[in-house]
């Protein structure tokens, strides 16, 4: 894995025979408009061929236009940028999505490479660098936020050494795998609240996200999915 974009002298840059094509995907105009106005600057080195502001526009648009990459948001309105990027592949293995985020916690990066995206980036990714990764992506790499890596390799080491907690290899933030500990113990949200101090409201926005990592629908689903994965024992 590559945890960094190289410099513009890469070899991988010289060796594009063609502007690599893309097709942006963001629910938000300002930010899809941003993003032309950046990659028209490197118009010999990138394309957009297209845009979508949906997740079923985007499946449209990609299907017609057959880019090299996809530059994908990982929230979309009603939607998920990472449900996006599992699709793609499903619908066509060779599919290569690079995610842009807004989120630094290492939790979305971990389900963003379980669904197969061949890239995850922070939005205040400068123009150069964006670029670079975008042809990396072409060529086959899969890339990392710069400020992503170390949090990475620290939390490799800290698998390795078993000072993890129970469902990070899920994409389980810390908090959620408590969260899902207690659910397959039986406790109400109203008990796990106050047995981690925190509101109900917020118990049921971790259970969500549990579910929608896990695949599942309900408590009933993720017990099992924790069970059979070996996540509590």
């Amino acid at each position: 894995m590559a945890l960094a974009a190289p410099p513009v002298t890469s070899y991988r840059v010289v060796m594009n025979a063609r502007p690599v094509r893309v097709v942006l995907v963001d629910d938000h105009e300002m930010v899809l408009e941003g993003l032309k106005a950046m990659l028209a600057r490197f118009a010999g080195r990138i394309r957009v061929v297209g845009v979508a502001a949906s997740a079923e526009e985007a499946r449209r648009v990609v299907s017609a236009l057959d880019p090299d990459v996809v530059l994908c948001d990982v929230r979309l309105r009603g939607s998920s940028g990472l449900d996006l990027c599992r699709q793609l592949i499903e619908l066509h293995a060779q599919r290569r999505v690079l995610l842009l985020s807004v989120y630094e916690d290492e939790q979305y990066l971990y389900q963003a490479l379980r669904v197969g995206a061949a890239g995850y980036l922070l939005k205040r990714v400068g123009g150069e660098e964006l670029v670079t990764s975008l042809e990396m992506v072409h060529a086959g790499e899969t890339v990392v936020d710069t400020t992503l890596a170390g949090r990475v390799a620290s939390s490799a080491a800290r698998l390795h050494s078993g000072e993890f907690w129970p469902g990070a290899r899920l994409g389980l933030s810390q908090r959620e795998s408590e969260v899902l500990g207690f659910i397959v113990a039986g406790l109400s949200n109203r008990a796990i609240a106050s047995r981690l101090v925190i509101g109900e409201e917020t118990v049921k926005s971790h259970s969500s996200s549990i579910y929608r990592k896990l695949g599942v629908s309900d408590r009933a689903g993720a017990v099992a999915a924790a069970l059979r994965e070996g996540v509590f024992r």
